[in-house]
């Protein structure tokens, strides 16, 4: 079978055709006929029901099915277990069965989908041995009624799906296990199987004990008659998961016994508490616990809000909008022989700001060179629904600005995608909205702190709710609130925080002055005073008086030096002739890669330097250099610090080793950009040590010689599209084959940089 029509599983055996089971079946199946690729080649099942298994083959969802386990494995390459917990053992030794009978091979993939994992990963090892390939796996989805024939397809779509692995979990089939779910709508997540118990005794396993409890004794009480007659929509609501199949649940209490007790011990714990403060009638107290149980059920509410990137009136009508439950890979053979003139998309900080700030404007702003990105869309996506009207034409935008004081009350949660800087500086122009507001995002960017803009945002009056321990996505924002200017001093060099500040201080009453540890890059500081409005710079100080107002203009952006980065490094490390790079943004406040690159030895030439709309540009010419191990300069790591992952592929091909210190922020990036560079840069075997701050990488690279650097390998991008990226660029000084999973999210920054970068000699194949 060509490779590009290659599935991902040869063939998907499902045990067990209850409601979760014959969901995933009819989920595989509808993808199957939804992809140019197949998820999966052939799907067959077991169930002890015989009717079930002849429905299923009726409805055409399984290829063949058997009431015998034996039978309705043989060949395959993964086994989802989907029976109750207290019959996995019984499962799990005919599987075991069936491999020492060369029935089912002993690599082959076994998960489950029980609601408890622990118990289950100890019933693996017990049975299959240390060295076994099974990953426990929970899909957090469900519904009232059971059987094959309540089977829904769209089950999985935006639900959670936990995956469990071990320390010794084969990397590669977690990767297509991972695959599998996303290819059937999930958002896949990873914890250990002890948290994951834990986590669900409190979240599913406590809830349900107490609605069977509840229900239980108001069905033994003597007037029950007439209390199920007169009871409202509450009692109908808190009681309705009462209705779930007791056997299945007998066995999650049974198998979840200690997370289970713990849970139940601080719930009693908690309601002592609260009935002494009924008895005490404490009145100030019994306020402010309904009022804060209120509000944080209000803001889970955001959270479990179903989230959707395409909407039925949306503006964005593009292919870089993708099929959300799609995930895609690169897989890269070694070139060497770079050449070429390109231009790179436009710059995406400037494309952000010119949609937030025309929006707020007021007359008419025109935007040419805008960047076709999924993060810019977002961002341009979230001011059309608070009511601004937004004309594009490809890469060219009109934005009828509604003034300062015109944004109007969004009908859902803005969705912000990947994009950590549209969230983070819409939190500084909703705190002073007058009207309530939600933003959401994806899977990565729900994993991002945002109490670093919460924290002082709330310092000037706004009144703002993040999620969990981490202070992550959703954020609810509550308008109507008064800011008031505050004198801050930023923790870290960051552009996003300074900007959100310099954005709510637009509202603040008074001046609010912002100060920098080390300089970052200025596009809010430029634009806001090309569009009349005043900010003041003084060294690393940055004063804003509220209350003024936008007048728009027309902006032209500038290509993006973060996108020509990739292209920097992989004219330097290729052979050739090297490459141009036309029209680049060159901010000073951005140059930071170049100045590194240049002490590293970089052959780098800057010409045709121009200023367009207030911005420098200028052509680059990088050509192959004998790159040299250094010590970066703490000064220049603001000013470079979306580029350092193509500068660690950079630093590999060095002769000598590079040292990275003062960059905590990397770590809070759509991935922690040190730690998962490290990894990779292990998988293609270089060498690196990872620093608090920062890390250490031993350089391969050979004087006057272009060398293979880097291996062959898979690579996990973690949603992170800088880290997908810069492992492409290293396939130019590789030896093998590198692979690169979930690349899909370089839509948000970079849409064409695969075609791009094969235009100028790397092979890189889509799939």
């Amino acid at each position: 079978m060509d490779e590009m029509t290659k599935p991902l599983f040869a063939h998907l055996c499902v045990i067990g055709l209850g409601l979760i089971g014959a969901s995933l079946v009819q989920a595989v199946h509808n993808a199957n006929q939804r992809r140019s690729t197949p998820l999966v080649g052939k799907i067959t099942a077991m169930d002890t029901n015989a009717v079930s298994i002849k429905d299923a083959i009726n409805a055409g969802v399984i290829a063949d099915g058997s009431t015998e386990i034996i039978k309705a494995v043989q060949g395959a390459d993964i086994v989802v277990i989907a029976v109750p917990v207290k019959a996995m053992a019984s499962v799990m030794s005919a599987l075991k069965a069936a491999m020492d009978a060369g029935v089912l091979a002993k690599d082959c993939l076994i998960s489950d989908v029980g609601s408890t994992k622990e118990s289950v990963a100890m019933l693996a090892d017990e049975i299959f041995g240390a060295h076994h390939h099974f990953i426990g796996g929970h899909p957090i989805a469900g519904a009232e009624n059971s059987g094959f024939h309540a089977r829904n397809g769209e089950l999985f779509v935006q639900h959670k799906l936990i995956l469990c692995p071990t320390d010794s979990t084969d990397l590669a089939q977690l990767a297509k296990l991972r695959q599998l779910w996303q290819g059937v709508g999930a958002d896949v997540i990873e914890m250990d199987a002890k948290r994951h118990d834990e986590i669900l005794a409190y979240t599913s396993h406590l809830p349900h004990l107490l609605a069977f409890s509840l229900t239980h004794q108001l069905a033994s009480h003597d007037d029950n008659l007439d209390i199920f007659r007169y009871a409202a929509g509450g009692f109908r609501d808190f009681s309705r998961i009462a209705a779930s199949h007791p056997v299945m649940w007998h066995d999650i209490f049974i198998a979840n016994k200690s997370a289970l007790l713990n849970s139940l011990d601080e719930f009693q714990q908690h309601l002592n508490e609260f009935k002494e403060i009924i008895e005490t009638q404490n009145s100030q107290k019994l306020l402010d616990w309904l009022a804060t149980s209120r509000h944080a059920r209000r803001h889970f509410g955001h959270m479990l809000a179903k989230k959707s990137t395409h909407k039925p009136n949306s503006i964005i009508t593009t292919d870089a909008i993708k099929d959300t439950i799609m995930s895609q890979s690169y897989h890269i053979r070694p070139q060497n022989h770079i050449t070429g003139t390109i231009t790179v998309p436009g710059d995406k900080s400037i494309s952000h700001r010119s949609i937030m700030f025309g929006s707020l404007a007021d007359g008419v702003t025109h935007v040419s060179g805008f960047l076709q990105g999924e993060d810019a869309l977002a961002t341009l996506q979230a001011f059309a629904d608070m009511g601004v009207k937004i004309e594009r034409d490809g890469d060219k935008v009109t934005i009828h600005g509604v003034g300062i004081d015109g944004l109007q009350a969004p009908k859902e949660p803005l969705y912000m995608g990947n994009s950590g800087t549209s969230m983070r500086l819409l939190a500084g122009i909703l705190s002073a909205q007058q009207f309530d507001s939600v933003m959401t995002g994806d899977v990565s960017l729900s994993k991002r702190p945002m109490e670093r803009v919460a924290k002082p945002l709330r310092e000037m009056g706004a009144v703002i709710q993040s999620t969990g321990e981490k202070g992550t996505a959703p954020l609810s924002i509550t308008g109507s609130q008064s800011l008031t200017a505050i004198d801050y001093t930023l923790p870290v060099a960051s552009a996003q925080i300074k900007s959100c500040l310099i954005l709510a201080s637009l509202w603040a009453n008074g001046t609010t002055t912002i100060r920098e540890p080390e300089v970052s890059r200025d596009h809010t500081e430029r634009m806001l005073n090309a569009f009349g409005y005043p900010v003041h710079t003084d060294g690393n100080v940055i004063t804003v008086t509220g209350g003024g107002r936008l007048t728009a203009t027309d902006i032209i952006v500038p290509a993006d030096i973060s996108s020509a980065a990739f292209f920097m490094v992989l004219g330097a490390i290729g052979g050739g002739d090297g490459l141009t790079i036309q029209k680049v943004g060159m901010n000073p406040t951005r140059t930071g890669v170049i100045d590194i690159l240049k002490l590293m030895g970089a052959d780098i030439t800057v010409t045709n330097e121009t200023i367009v709309g207030g911005e420098p540009i200028a052509d680059i010419t990088v050509k192959p250099s004998d790159l040299k191990g250094i010590d970066i300069p703490e000064h220049l790591v603001p000013l470079a610090i979306d580029e350092f992952p193509v500068l660690f592929v950079a630093a590999s091909c060095a002769t000598g080793t590079t040292k990275l210190t003062g960059a905590k922020e990397l770590r809070v990036k759509e991935s922690d950009r040190i730690a998962v560079m490290a990894d990779g840069l292990a998988t293609l075997g270089v060498e690196s040590t990872v620093l608090d701050d920062g890390i250490i990488i031993v350089g391969r690279g050979v004087a006057g010689e272009r060398n293979a650097i880097f291996g062959g390998g898979v690579i996990e991008s973690h949603h992170d599209h800088r880290i997908a990226m810069s492992f492409a660029v290293a396939s130019a000084r590789a030896s093998d084959e590198i692979i690169i999973q979930g690349t899909e999210t370089v839509n948000t920054s970079f849409p064409s940089f695969a075609e791009l970068a094969n235009s100028v000699g790397l092979s890189i194949d889509v799939k």
